[in-house]
């Protein structure tokens, strides 16, 4: 035990519906609203001093439910479950460092919670979509811990709070392995921890290149064409959505946003498949045409991400053909450390980390990755509000391939006027570039007490 730990007495689930300004299609689905779920923590330690914390995550059903369901029944369903983890995290009593109460959580109340839920249900809720309900409970613990420490919260995953090293959650079959005795998450941190993030613009599969793509005027002070928002934002990098089901229209797809690239002098682009792909050889015939056809669009692909489908126990394809060619991130497939493991044993070479999937299990898997000798990167969920803030600290310290994706201002921007005004970096890409400079003080540095946004009621 230590003298910083803590245990959560109390938690409170919000609902916040987000519209977005133009529709954002990746893989087989459309996005054209989404509901981010924000939680109100409150801690106490041994000694009864009381702190409280804030976690948000959008409720991404499309993403992390693709199924023929409709929308409202995964939605419903996600709702159900993240009223029942408020119950579940008010009356959670294990108690230590934010990182050992997560992980507790994650490894012996949310699995039976899931199946206790998925019980009853013919189309049962994914482990994806049940790591997404929790997040924002492990992300609030998070801020919370840090701010009964007094001490933003990256500070504290050292010896001086923790109680065990890495070496505790590493476990079988790594557990003759002595290369985490020792350690602590702040040692696989970036040093020094940049204050400006390159940031990554998302090419949805049906954002406009040319004019007589956009539909009817929006008229709302924003871009709308790829190369306006290039010359807007300053853009560097470029990612581009994919169907992984049409090999020809993908094709397509990345030479026409490669040479809107070239024209307007982005020199960064990635391709990503969203799991649609069940053989690698598509995604090898794309490069490889674009090899002999366009060897500079090929160039510019910094790396590939998650063709394939997220179950690896279901379908551990060898991805080697593909990583031999470029680098290949797992994104839906890293839920956690032991799948990344899993990952590296197939042949991908690189972890794309999300808060969605908790900050506890986001700090492990860049731990074990680190480790390994995996690159990184952070992707979005197209996070607005305070989602943003736990996102792009994760990226600046965990040292990424080339900073972070971000991408909530292309399809909400007003969604987080009330946090842009106290954080104006951070909602705004000047120079190709996100500012943190703003994000100060204990816990997560949100600075919630000067942000002006009225919550609803609480659901939960």
């Amino acid at each position: 035990m230590n003298a910083h730990d803590m245990h959560v007495i109390e938690a409170k689930l919000y609902l916040l519906p987000v519209k977005t300004r133009v529709p954002l299609k990746f893989g087989s689905e459309t996005l054209t609203h989404v509901t981010c779920a924000r939680v109100h923590v409150k801690v106490e330690d041994a000694q009864g001093r009381k702190a409280t914390g804030w976690g948000e995550t959008p409720l991404s059903v499309q993403w992390a439910w693709p199924a023929s369901l409709s929308y409202e029944v995964r939605y419903e369903d996600m709702v159900a479950f993240c009223q029942a983890l408020t119950t579940a995290w008010s009356s959670f009593d294990v108690s230590g460092h934010a990182m050992e109460i997560g992980h507790a959580f994650l490894e012996e109340r949310l699995p039976e919670l899931w199946r206790a839920h998925n019980a009853d249900h013919d189309a049962p809720m994914p482990w994806l979509a049940a790591l997404i309900c929790c997040s924002p409970f492990d992300i609030a613990v998070h801020d919370a811990y840090g701010n009964l420490n007094d001490r933003p919260v990256y500070e504290t995953y050292t010896s001086e709070f923790m109680n065990n090293d890495l070496s505790h959650y590493f476990t079988e079959p790594e557990a003759d392995d002595r290369s985490f005795v020792g350690l602590y998450p702040a040692d696989f941190f970036a040093r020094p921890v940049p204050e400006r993030l390159v940031a990554w613009h998302l090419v949805g599969g049906r954002d406009a290149i040319d004019p007589d793509e956009v539909a009817e005027p929006l008229n709302d002070g924003y871009p709308v064409l790829l190369k306006d928002w290039i010359e807007t934002d300053g853009l560097k990098c470029l990612k581009i959505k994919l169907t992984g089901t049409d090999a020809a229209w993908d094709y397509e797809r990345i030479v026409r946003v490669g040479k809107t690239a070239i024209e307007t002098g982005v020199p960064w682009l990635t391709c990503d498949f969203n799991c649609t792909v069940m053989d690698p050889t598509y995604v090898v015939e794309i490069l490889d045409r674009l090899v002999d056809e366009q060897p500079r669009i090929y160039g510019m692909i910094l790396y590939v991400e998650q063709p394939f489908p997220y179950e690896l126990e279901e379908h551990p394809i060898d991805v080697h053909a593909v990583s031999a060619r470029k680098p290949l991130f797992m994104d839906e497939s890293a839920h956690d450390w032991k799948l990344v493991r899993r990952g590296r044993e197939l042949g991908w070479t690189g972890v794309a980390l999300k808060t969605c999937k908790t900050q506890t299990g986001a700090l492990l898997s860049l731990c074990y990755a680190k480790a390994k000798g995996m690159t990184l990167m952070v992707q979005d969920l197209t996070n607005p509000m305070l989602a943003q803030i736990p996102h792009v600290l994760l990226a600046a310290h965990a040292g990424t391939i080339m900073g972070v994706e971000t991408n909530a201002m292309q399809f909400y921007p007003e969604a987080s006027r009330p946090e842009s005004l106290v954080h104006p970096g951070l909602y705004r890409r000047r120079d190709g570039r996100l500012d943190l400079a703003s994000i100060s003080g204990p816990g997560f540095g949100y600075r919630v007490d000067e942000i002006k946004r009225e919550l609803p009621e609480p659901v939960a």
